[in-house]
């Protein structure tokens, strides 16, 4: 399914939408169907905001497709050349309550979708996101997890990759 959309917040909602009603009718598991639909909205948005710059005059086309072992969602604009996979990956900080909103669209669609390709090709951004089905959930996140797994009070790795070091805090040297 082909859609091709003006640069607007109500026409990214109509892509989601499609989305959604194309994996209600393909069966696809409601949490896989949340993580596309949030991917599809946060690029789909980083079009119309930053490719088109909200010119409701400019288009820009959305296709989904249901493989059968994978949903594929293939977003296409004529906005500046713009590769959001070699967007640095952000680390949550302490300071992060101090910044402004915003950076993290690229980050989710990261932890919802399985691949994430980009092209250019002629004078349009091609990107690609496939979400394999049929992996089971638990396991998709925890291989996620550990991959990038970095202890913290509030979020500890999975006890299979805790560190078992202890750190006993070094008395100093007498001097001489």
């Amino acid at each position: 399914m082909t859609l091709e959309l003006h640069a607007t917040p109500e026409e990214v909602m109509r892509a989601v939408d499609a989305l959604q009603e194309l994996g209600q009718a393909r069966q696809v598991a409601e949490n896989t169907l949340f993580g596309l639909a949030l991917a599809l909205g946060e690029c789909a948005s980083n079009i119309v905001k930053h490719a088109l710059r909200r010119d409701a005059r400019q288009r820009f086309r959305v296709t989904l497709e249901h493989t059968g072992s994978a949903m594929v969602i293939e977003l296409r604009d004529r906005g500046p050349e713009f590769d959001p996979t070699q967007a640095p990956v952000k680390e949550k900080d302490a300071n992060d309550d101090d910044r402004p909103p915003g950076g993290w669209g690229i980050q989710l669609v990261r932890r919802y979708i399985d691949e994430m390709r980009y092209t250019r090709e002629g004078d349009e951004n091609v990107l690609r996101l496939t979400r394999r089905l049929g992996v089971p959930t638990g396991q998709k996140q925890l291989r996620s997890e550990t991959q990038s797994c970095k202890p913290n009070k509030t979020k500890p790795c999975p006890s299979k990759f805790k560190s078992n070091r202890t750190s006993a805090a070094r008395k100093p040297e007498p001097s001489p």
